[in-house]
């Protein structure tokens, strides 16, 4: 459990954001409902509960077999006032001065609302499957120069041209500008290439959930990376699968009832078949989560890994469990360690977007506030008080929002 004394001053804390992930249909990890589709009036639902539940963010993801994530997000931006939309883009996928322009326009419709988040590809087979065949270590190598062409795409006063390793063309732009001027970039990854392009060249840098130690030390290696490339430090962003109930006891219930229901479904995907058949993910995001978990099933106050274990850590997958209480004070913990963009996505997709918006957010913006108004630290953190939790309304289950 983290250290806590209410009489420490705190730093000022860094404004915390929060990110969803948007689903196009109803099947979820627990229930999967087999679909190529996009249920319209889900996604209407799925992404109106996030504007009402007070996200500020929702990443739309790509995948060789997914819908596609620039017309995804323009869909957000148009159903929403506020959300702002993330793009996944792999750079094999679109050429970088196409990609300025996809995002200015998808930026200009939304009025500064629109993030990308650029993914080199941790897996040979997939990149294969959209034609991609360079090596994992040269993918970042040309995410780093795809950055620098987006960046002079947005911002150029006059035509430019560019001769360099994976990228020639002559006399483009100006570009089409962004609503603000710029756009934020992220990037994730746990390679010594991703921490060097991440740090040097990103705004934002995504971890998945891991111990706090461990974080912290990867934190500071990103930071350390930005201050030699004479950059700010990006913001951090980390990722959770939060099962909540009305108490601690009844959410480690529910965590058991729902690893089992994942790891069935999970057995059973052709996706899920071709990871197990390696002897260990490409991606060292993937090898770092799997090796947590084989030294501990929990951490700290809330992480759980089984989650991580009995999916081979396909994505981001190490769950917080507890109450709403005691989600928030892990949160918080992260915060504490510079993160300031928390993304919580559940396994029963839109009952828990609802009910994180309605139990989770509230209590970190509250201490947030706390901290800010009084410089030190409100009584959350004190200790695990998912059994002391107020009565709560129902949860949100499927079908009942």
């Amino acid at each position: 459990m983290s250290t806590f004394d209410p009489a420490i001053p705190t730093t000022a804390s860094p404004e915390v954001e929060f990110i969803s992930l948007s689903h196009l249909n109803p099947s979820t990890e627990l229930n999967p409902v087999p679909s190529r589709g996009i249920d319209l009036a889900y996604f209407r639902k799925y992404v109106r509960s996030l504007e009402e539940g007070g996200y500020d963010y929702t990443l739309l993801p790509y995948g060789s077999g997914t819908a596609d994530s620039f017309v995804t997000a323009s869909a957000v931006g148009q159903l929403t006032e506020r959300i702002k939309p993330i793009v996944a883009l792999r750079p094999n996928t679109t050429p970088p001065t196409v990609a300025a322009q996809k995002l200015a326009t998808l930026d200009q419709l939304t009025e500064g609302r629109a993030v990308v988040h650029l993914i080199s590809g941790g897996s040979d087979a997939e990149q294969a499957r959209q034609g991609d065949y360079l090596p994992k270590n040269r993918r970042y190598a040309r995410t780093s120069e795809y950055i620098d062409i987006l960046r002079e795409s947005w911002t150029s006063p006059q035509a430019f041209s560019r001769d360099g390793e994976f990228y020639k063309f002559d006399e483009f732009g100006p570009g089409f500008a962004p609503y603000n001027g710029s756009i934020p970039i992220s990037i994730g990854g746990q390679s010594d290439e991703a921490f060097a392009v991440g740090g040097a060249k990103a705004d934002i840098f995504s971890f998945w959930g891991e111990p706090l130690s461990d974080l912290r030390s990867e934190i500071d290696r990103v930071n350390g990376i930005a201050l030699e490339a004479g950059r700010p430090k990006p913001r951090i962003w980390v990722t959770f699968r939060p099962i909540i109930a009305q108490t601690d006891e009844l959410a480690w219930k529910k965590a058991h009832s729902y690893v089992a229901k994942i790891a069935d479904t999970f057995s059973k995907s052709a996706y899920a078949q071709q990871r197990h058949r390696q002897a260990s993910p490409q991606n060292v995001g993937s090898q770092r989560a799997l090796a947590q978990a084989a030294q501990s099933e929990l951490y700290d106050r809330a992480l759980w890994t089984r989650t991580a274990a009995v999916t081979n850590a396909a994505g981001a997958s190490t769950a917080l469990v507890g109450s709403p209480e005691t989600v928030a004070a892990a949160i918080l913990d992260y915060v504490d360690q510079g993160a300031s963009l928390v993304s919580i996505r559940g396994y029963d997709t839109l009952a828990d977007a609802v009910d994180y918006g309605r139990y989770i957010l509230p209590l970190v913006r509250q201490e947030i506030a706390h901290r800010t108004a009084t410089g030190q630290r409100g009584t959350l953190q004190a200790d695990h008080l998912g059994n002391h939790a107020p009565e709560y309304g129902r949860f949100a289950t499927a079908g009942q929002q």
